[in-house]
């Protein structure tokens, strides 16, 4: 099942069950208004929404109307709980390795994790909007998942039951605002703007054979400037699965209905910046920060810069087919000019 928010409708938007192929939609008001409210009364609603996913993709659903991407806004607008790992530990290991620092022992044990703002997410289509370029702006490509309630202290098993849907998200980072924030010791916030999710959320059982052990086993695409800069597969070199990140961030808390969990920038081990480039054969990189990294590890220093106004960055899977599975991310850097009314 494949679901969806339009704007139209409110701050929380209308929610849309969504045709497999990504063509056609329906809004089922009789169901559930918003996809918070789906989630809230997940065992009732989920059977009556995959009956209209069924006539949808059967060709007789009665009220189908074109879907059209540019019109969504995240999956979830808003959400009550966004929580972003870094289960991929390449990635950490590069950043370390950058610094001349060691990863620490625990990092391979226990997975790390920020508490992100929820409280506005951009639309898929929308605009990075940053006040400055000096600010270090860089994409991070991830795959993230949608709960269902979570108890606390909730068992590996528990949180894979606990997943409801599967979605792509950029998570937004002003890297240049990072070093500054960590060193008061008290971790992100400035440094973290609003981040935006695919247009198209899914089940699991939507991934078929995709799908295994709580993780995705598909390329994540990422392009910069219309060129292929990234392709890593999402189910490698992941250490820390999304059954284990759900019950990591459940330990001391519940997490309600609609909480998200992202994965960290997707990233696979791949030797060194000759080798890593999509130019030079190599799966390329789900953010700038990596490929600065390697070449700050190989040559001294970064050569690579970061988003400079007018970029553009799109984040898109695609099944085994070839057909795109969530929709794409697709957006352009812009100078932030006052909140839209």
């Amino acid at each position: 099942m494949k679901l969806a928010t339009l704007k139209a409708g409110g701050r929380d938007g209308t929610l849309v069950v969504v045709s497999r192929d990504l063509v056609t939609c329906q809004a089922v008001p009789e169901i559930a208004r918003t996809l918070q409210a789906a989630l809230d009364d997940w065992e009732r609603s989920a059977p009556q929404l995959q009956k209209v996913y069924q006539q949808l993709n059967d060709g007789t659903a009665d009220q189908a109307d074109s879907f059209i991407e540019m019109e969504c806004h995240s999956p979830l607008p808003r959400a009550y709980q966004w929580a972003d790992g870094s289960a991929y530990i390449n990635h950490v290991e590069l950043v370390r390795k950058a610094r001349n620092a060691e990863v620490p022992a625990s990092f391979y044990t226990d997975p790390l994790m920020y508490q992100g703002g929820g409280d506005a997410f951009i639309g898929p289509c929308d605009p990075i909007a940053a006040l400055s370029e000096d600010w270090g702006i860089d994409l991070e490509a991830e795959v993230a998942v949608v709960t269902g309630d979570v108890p606390m202290g909730a068992s590996i098993e528990q949180a894979a039951q606990s997943i409801r849907l599967v979605m792509l998200v950029n998570d937004v980072s002003l890297r240049n605002l990072i070093p500054g924030e960590l060193a008061k010791g008290f971790g992100f916030y400035q440094s973290k703007p609003a981040s935006a999710f695919s247009p198209v959320a899914v089940t699991p059982d939507e991934l078929g054979e995709a799908w295994a052990d709580s993780k995705l086993h598909l390329p994540l695409r990422v392009t910069l400037n219309d060129q292929l800069f990234g392709k890593p597969n999402a189910g490698e070199d992941m250490t820390f699965s999304f059954a284990q990140l759900i019950a990591h961030a459940a330990k001391t808390r519940e997490l309600g209905a609609g909480s998200i969990i992202g994965s960290g920038t997707v990233s696979n081990k791949q030797g060194n910046l000759h080798g890593s480039s999509i130019a030079n054969g190599g799966v390329g990189y789900c953010c700038l920060a990596e490929v600065r990294m390697y070449e700050t590890i190989e040559h001294g220093a970064p050569k690579t810069p970061f988003l400079r106004f007018g970029d553009s960055v799109r984040i898109e899977m695609l099944d085994v087919t070839g057909a795109s599975i969530f929709g794409a991310i697709d957006h352009e850097v812009a100078h932030y000019h006052g909140r839209k009314e």
